[in-house]
């Protein structure tokens, strides 16, 4: 699945960053890599953008990029 199928308070596991141009590269740069625990704090009302935490930090990301990041969904702790 890809990071733009998530929906606000779920997490997952950076499987792969697709792509490769300039966006990618940014990705990376930014610690979207592959093992990077995400986890959706907002979507907004129209459904884009989308927010995400990781590695600390607050990152907002468009649909259209969130399309290029697949992950695998954590299933919640009880």
């Amino acid at each position: 699945m890809t990071l733009n199928q998530l929906t606000a308070g779920e997490s997952a596991i950076v499987t792969k960053v697709g792509g490769e141009d300039m966006l990618r590269c940014r990705l990376l740069d930014m610690g979207v890599i592959p093992k990077t625990h995400i986890y959706v704090r907002k979507v907004a009302p129209m459904g884009d953008p989308m927010e995400i935490n990781l590695r600390g930090y607050t990152l907002t990301l468009r649909l259209e990029d969130a399309k290029r990041i697949e992950v695998r969904r954590e299933e919640p702790t009880a």
